[in-house]
């Protein structure tokens, strides 16, 4: 077994977290007839009844108080092939450019060829040292099951392969 260490170290913290894979959602709606919208890898289902998820978002995110004041939100799984698109939604300036989306009725905006979707709208925010943690009502969803997701592990986007 690996020796045990205190979490002081803040890089090591992070190396030691990036052990556990996780799947990329792109978190977008519609600000003021813009598509805004960022890169997440800490979504995680929630409950089923009522039906809900979640994303933790640091705290020095300058686009969630822009989503945070939106009615509704999309998040779209993104697939395996879907990784430029990730990154250009991590970055700055125009995140949508060259990025197929489509819009909601209400606002909330899908990444188009994503693995699922899931028409949100924010129930709770819970401070959680520097992120917050956002609990989302799922309204409506979608999922095209011949895509395989994106997958976020070692700090590096990757594909699920059969073991």
């Amino acid at each position: 077994m690996t020796p045990l260490t205190m979490p002081t170290d803040p890089l090591e913290l992070r190396s030691t977290y990036s052990c556990f894979p996780s799947g990329v959602v792109a978190l977008c709606g519609d600000k003021g007839g813009r598509p805004t919208g960022m890169s997440v890898s800490s979504f995680t289902t929630v409950s089923l009844e009522p039906a809900l998820v979640s994303v933790s978002v640091q705290k020095t995110s300058t686009t969630w108080p822009q989503l945070r004041q939106l009615p509704r939100l999309g998040i779209s799984v993104l697939a395996e092939d879907q990784g430029t698109v990730c990154r250009a939604l991590a970055g700055r300036g125009d995140r949508f450019q060259n990025i197929g989306w489509r819009q909601t009725t209400e606002g909330a905006i899908f990444i188009d060829g994503a693995a699922a979707t899931f028409d949100c709208s924010i129930v709770q925010e819970i401070e959680a040292g520097d992120h917050v943690i956002v609990l989302l009502e799922v309204e409506a969803m979608g999922a095209d099951r011949s895509r395989q997701p994106l997958v976020f592990h070692h700090s590096d986007l990757r594909r699920l392969t059969a073991a």
